[in-house]
C-alpha cells in the first residue's frame, strides 16, 4: 500500500506507523501509487471520497466523513475576465482544510490513536476538531491569542480543548511542539496525511473539467497545504496517464509576511523565516513554513511564480466580491486579490482555476470594521 519516507534521510516507515516526522526531525511524505477507475468514480457519491482508492486509507470502517468535497466550480469574471472558482468555503466546516482533516482523522481512527494535539490561525484547528468530534477522538487546539473571535467559538463548539497562546504565530506552533513530542500531532503542515486530503482539490477540478487539466492555478500559500496537496494531486493525475502535465502554480502571499515570494524571487532553495507585520490574512501569515523547501519546488517544476499582495488589495477585493453576493473571510480576498493582480499579465483563453478558502462569517468581526 506504501509508506511513510522522510524528506532528508529516506528513512522509511509503514503507513501504520503512528509517527508524524522521521527520527531524524524532518517531515515526511507519502509514497503510495493510487489508482483511478474513471468509470468506477463516475457511479459514486459527489463527494471527497468518490477517490477513495487514490487515498491511503487500508480500512472503510475508519473513514470519517461528512460527504464533504466535489463543491462547485463556478465562473466568475475579474476584470471581464473568467477565472473559475473552487467554492471550498462551502466545506462543513467552512474551508477548504475540512479535505485534510477527513483523510488525517481517518487515519488517526484507523490507528486506534485516542487523543490529538494541533496547532492553527483558526481555520485547520476548527476542522481537525469538527473531525475529531465525528470520530469520538479528544482533540486540544493550539491557536495564537489574537485568532478570530468567531473561529474560536467554532474550536469550542466542537468540545475541544482551547489553549490560547500568547505571542506570534510561531510562538503558537513552538508551544504544540512539547505535546506533539507525548501524543499524535494532528498537524496540517508537518503531518504527511492531511495533504492526502487536500490533493482531492486536484481531483475534483480535473474531473469537473472533464478530466482535463487548467492551465492555471492561483492559490494562497502560507504553510502550502493546498499548493502542496494540489501539487501532488495533479502530478498523481500525470503519473496514471490522465493528463499530460500540471498546470501552473501561482502561489499568493501577504506583503506583510511573504518568506516563501522573497525566497523565490531572489532565487534561493530553501526559505529564511522573516518578522511579519500585522495582516488582514492570518491565514497565510507564516514566517517559518515547515515545508518551504518542498512549496519552492512545486511552483518552480510547474513554471508559476509567487504573487505578494497588500491589504489593501485584501481589503478591496473582500468588498468587491462582496458586493456580488459572495462572502468570504479575508484570507481568501487575499488570493482573489492575487487573481487580479495575475491577470494583468495573463494569456488570452488562459484557463484559470482558483478558490474561495473560507467563508467570510469565520471572520466577521474583522469584515465588520472593514465596511464601516
Amino acid at each position: 500500500m506504501g509508506g511513510l519516507i522522510c524528506t532528508v534521510c529516506n528513512q522509511t516507515y509503514s503507513l501504520n506507523d503512528p509517527r508524524w516526522r522521521c527520527e531524524c526531525g524532518a517531515v515526511l511524505d507519502i509514497e503510495f501509487t493510487p489508482v483511478f477507475d474513471l468509470d468506477r468514480i463516475r457511479t459514486r457519491r459527489p463527494d471527497m471520497w468518490r477517490y477513495r482508492e487514490a487515498i491511503p486509507i487500508g480500512d472503510d470502517a475508519a473513514i470519517i466523513s461528512f460527504e464533504e468535497g466535489f463543491t462547485p466550480l463556478t465562473e466568475i469574471r475579474f476584470n471581464d475576465t473568467p477565472v473559475l472558482i473552487k467554492q471550498d468555503h462551502l466545506f462543513p466546516s467552512a474551508s477548504y482544510k475540512d479535505r485534510g482533516a477527513s483523510v488525517l482523522i481517518s487515519k488517526v481512527k484507523e490507528l486506534g490513536i485516542k487523543s490529538v494535539v494541533e496547532d492553527s490561525s483558526g481555520n485547520a484547528g476548527c476542522a481537525i476538531a469538527a473531525y475529531c468530534a465525528r470520530a469520538g477522538v479528544q482533540c486540544e487546539i493550539f491557536v495564537p491569542q489574537d485568532t478570530s473571535p468567531a473561529k474560536l467559538a467554532q474550536i469550542r463548539l466542537y468540545n475541544a480543548s482551547l489553549q490560547m497562546i500568547p505571542g506570534s504565530r510561531e510562538d503558537t506552533a513552538a508551544a504544540v511542539l512539547a505535546h506533539a513530542e507525548k501524543g499524535y500531532y494532528a498537524s496540517h503542515s508537518w503531518n504527511p496525511f492531511f495533504f492526502q486530503g487536500t490533493k482531492t482539490f486536484a481531483f475534483e477540478v480535473c474531473e469537473q473539467l472533464g478530466w482535463k487539466c487548467p492551465d492555471t492555478l492561483i492559490l494562497p500559500a502560507g504553510n502550502g497545504t493546498l499548493v502542496l496537496g494540489a501539487f501532488i494531486g495533479f502530478t498523481e493525475l500525470t503519473d496514471a496517464g490522465i493528463i499530460d502535465a500540471i498546470p501552473k502554480i501561482i502561489a499568493v502571499q501577504s506583503k506583510n509576511c511573504a518568506p516563501l515570494y522573497t525566497a523565490f524571487h531572489i532565487g534561493l532553495s530553501d526559505v529564511p523565516p522573516v518578522e511579519k507585520a500585522e495582516t488582514l490574512a492570518e491565514g497565510i501569515a507564516i514566517a517559518d513554513p515547515i515545508r518551504g523547501e518542498q512549496i519552492l519546488h512545486a511552483v518552480r517544476y510547474s513554471g508559476g511564480d509567487f504573487i505578494a499582495v497588500s491589504d489593501e488589495e485584501v481589503k478591496a477585493s473582500l468588498i468587491e466580491l462582496g458586493s456580488r453576493g459572495f462572502c468570504i473571510e479575508p484570507t481568501a480576498a487575499a488570493t482573489t486579490a492575487g487573481i487580479e493582480n495575475y491577470l494583468e499579465n495573463a494569456r488570452y483563453g488562459e484557463v484559470i482555476v482558483s478558490v474561495f478558502t473560507g467563508h467570510g462569517l469565520k471572520s466577521i468581526e474583522k469584515t465588520w470594521k472593514i465596511r464601516q
